[in-house]
């Protein structure tokens, strides 16, 4: 199994942390090397990125009970040199960042996904104790929570923003387990849509775009939700979408409408950017297709979109699904739902 560690990545060096306990529980050979950190075309916001993953990694560490280092050990030894080695054999398996793992064709990223691969060696045979509890589960998103309240004063009301967008596995992995929240907190849902990166000027290559849809297709198995007949909605059946989703928000049919859409375009392979496609989507969104008519003539969506993505980045983020409870700092990643509902409990 090769570990890869860049060296200013703070998930490599919470990776490096449960590295020991690790290998004392599986018969694996573990070889760990250093790499430099993405590339532009992997990490275009390299700045946000850097100052993102420094406080996603220091409030994951404490939902684990974990310390965070500032470096990695002293073992790992990062010279110009195996930098470069690191750096090509990442290159040739296939991958991007630091904090993965790859093991016999598959890659893990950080201990957010380090349980799938404890589970396929306990599947092989290959842990040396009885169990199957890996050392760090996902978290679970709570749904059952209590009603909202019966009197609600409007000016401190709970409002959660979801910047999502119509071209991202990870929006439709988080939409009903996000409605399913802002409902059971009582809080306000916020649809702030914005244009899938390729679409503003970010590049994604290919080793990207692979890994995420191999692991959006794993994470989705583990929620229960159909994925992997795709149609790709990247330009006009994006624009399309989004014309329409920014009036059934106005209708009351947001929500709807971004499921309906995502599970379209990720699980049933509906092509969004044709008639039928869309009046199929927008159908069962409870949408009739003069509704559908007149949001496609309304190009006021454009605007919207760059409102919500100056928004998101002045939260420091800049890809989807993100979300915000009031006023706290904004949370990336459909799997960081778990301190969305940390912060809308404390809210």
């Amino acid at each position: 199994m090769h570990v890869f560690h860049d060296a200013q990545d703070p998930y490599s060096h919470l990776l490096a942390v449960v590295m020991p306990a690790f290998a004392n529980r599986y018969r694996v050979q573990i070889v760990e090397h250093v790499v430099p950190p993405p590339d532009a075309d992997a990490a275009p916001e390299s700045r946000a990125l850097a100052d993102w993953a420094r406080r996603d990694a220091a409030r994951l560490a404490l939902h684990h009970g974990l310390a965070l280092p500032t470096a990695l050990p002293a073992n790992l030894a990062v010279t110009p040199q195996t930098l470069q080695a690191g750096d090509a054999l990442r290159r040739r398996l296939g991958h991007y960042l630091g904090a993965t793992l790859y093991f016999e064709g598959e890659w893990y990223w950080g201990i957010d996904r380090l349980h799938y691969l404890e589970a396929r060696l306990t599947q092989a045979g290959l842990r040396k104790e009885i169990g199957h509890e890996p050392l760090y589960p996902p978290p679970r998103v709570s749904s059952a929570h209590s009603a909202a309240p019966t009197t609600v004063d409007l000016a401190r009301a709970r409002r959660l923003t979801f910047f999502c967008s119509l071209r991202s596995p990870y929006t439709y992995l988080a939409v009903d387990r996000v409605r399913a929240l802002a409902a059971s907190y009582g809080a306000t849902l916020e649809l702030a849509f914005v244009l899938p990166m390729v679409m503003r000027g970010l590049p994604v290559n290919q080793a990207k775009r692979l890994y995420i849809v191999r692991d959006a297709k794993r994470e989705a198995e583990r929620l229960n939700l159909p994925f992997g007949d795709i149609a790709d909605p990247v330009g006009l059946p994006t624009e399309r979408g989004l014309a329409v989703l920014n009036h059934a928000i106005a209708a009351g049919c947001g929500p709807d409408f971004l499921e309906s859409f995502l599970r379209g375009v990720f699980a049933e392979g509906i092509d969004a950017g044709s008639q039928r496609g869309l009046q199929r989507i927008a159908h069962r969104a409870g949408m009739d297709w003069a509704a559908v008519t007149r949001a496609l003539d309304d190009p006021s969506w454009r605007t919207l979109a760059q409102q919500h993505r100056d928004r998101m980045q002045h939260l420091g983020l800049w890809g989807v699904p993100s979300f915000q409870v009031d006023d706290r700092p904004g949370l990336w990643g459909q799997d960081r739902l778990f301190m969305v509902e940390q912060d809308l409990a404390a809210a």
